[in-house]
């Protein structure tokens, strides 16, 4: 099978930083599924995993996480889906990712691909839409269809993860939903995904939501944490509020947030594959719930450039793009 993956640990200027590589086709395990990869977007994810996985004993890492496709065969003990079905899902850190022709993955991380999409739109969504429907909903412990009278300050509000946070938040509660952003493009996005408020992440975050006139904010999501953001949270959260992250911030001053009983929330959505915890099927359920909403018109994907076929060149532009930060939405790529 054609992959795109690295033997060695280079800056994506590098043309070696990715190559176009011809692999043995995969074997799918007992609950896999082999997939025909038809579309894949590209996550910050994928710069990271780049940057930090180094290739054992010669064998080239093969990346990408966001995938939709077929199923092409099944292995013995999978009941959830067959071979022809389509599939959407966000794979997994310690398996072969999804930047190949074909990629096994265990069927209780795969949801149906919404029947509404195409390939290239329903690749955009797994990692971004299971990412913040479990910050939300099982982390946070955001009621769905409630909230009324409180709010959610979701920061970075453009990007991949916050731009599904937004939507869910609107459709599936009833929570006041202020996000940031801090350029016009930026925020044009946002208010598109349904943000009500919209204030800018590089002024003083507690006096332009107090002058905002809403609800107390109960909830804060952030994906890009640092020390100044911390104390601003510190002094706009609500007593008893709940602070979630994902990223890997530098050390952060718990004390802060004691006065107040601030609840300290993480996500990662690699946790239930990873560890395959019992309620590891949790993420089939989502990626289902997802295609629902997606199909009655409630969610919309965030692809936003698709950089034509998949291969070593595309990719590493698509690389260079995120690591520049400019990014508005989600990049895709489609096929060989």
């Amino acid at each position: 099978m054609k992959a795109v993956g690295y033997t060695e640990r280079l800056p994506i200027e590098d043309e070696r930083a990715l190559l176009d590589l011809d692999l043995p086709d995969p074997v799918p395990g007992p609950r896999d599924l082999l997939v025909r990869v038809a579309a894949i977007s590209v996550n910050p994810r994928d710069i990271k995993s780049r940057k930090s996985t180094e290739p054992s004993a010669g064998q080239p890492v093969i990346l990408g996480y966001d995938a939709s496709g077929t199923v092409e065969g099944a292995g013995s003990s999978v009941t959830l889906f067959r071979p022809g079905d389509a599939v959407f899902y966000a794979g997994v850190l310690n398996r072969p990712g999804s930047n190949a022709e074909l990629q096994c993955v265990d069927e209780r991380i795969v949801g149906r691909k919404p029947a509404s999409l195409d390939h290239a739109a329903a690749s955009s969504l797994p990692l971004t839409a299971l990412t913040a429907w479990e910050m939300l909903f099982d982390r946070l412990g955001i009621e769905r269809h409630g909230g009324a009278g409180q709010a959610l300050l979701i920061l970075g509000g453009a990007g991949g993860v916050p731009s599904i946070a937004i939507q869910l938040a609107r459709a599936l509660t009833g929570l006041t939903v202020v996000a940031s952003a801090s350029r016009p493009e930026s925020e044009r996005w946002v208010r598109e995904c349904g943000a009500q408020h919209v204030i800018d992440h590089h002024k003083k975050l507690h006096d332009q939501v107090k002058a905002l006139g809403i609800a107390p904010i109960r909830y804060v999501f952030s994906t890009h944490t640092d020390a100044r953001v911390w104390a601003e949270i510190a002094r706009l959260i609500a007593p008893q509020g709940k602070f979630g992250l994902i990223d890997d911030p530098e050390p952060l001053d718990l004390r802060l947030m004691k006065m107040k009983s601030v609840s300290i929330h993480w996500e990662a959505m690699f946790t239930r594959p990873m560890f395959a915890t019992e309620d590891m099927i949790r993420q089939h359920e989502i990626l289902t719930e997802v295609a629902g909403l997606v199909d009655r018109g409630a969610l919309r994907p965030t692809a936003a450039q698709n950089f034509g076929a998949l291969n070593a060149g595309n990719l590493r532009r698509a690389h260079a793009a995120i690591e520049r930060g400019d990014v508005i939405g989600k990049i895709v790529l489609t096929g060989f």
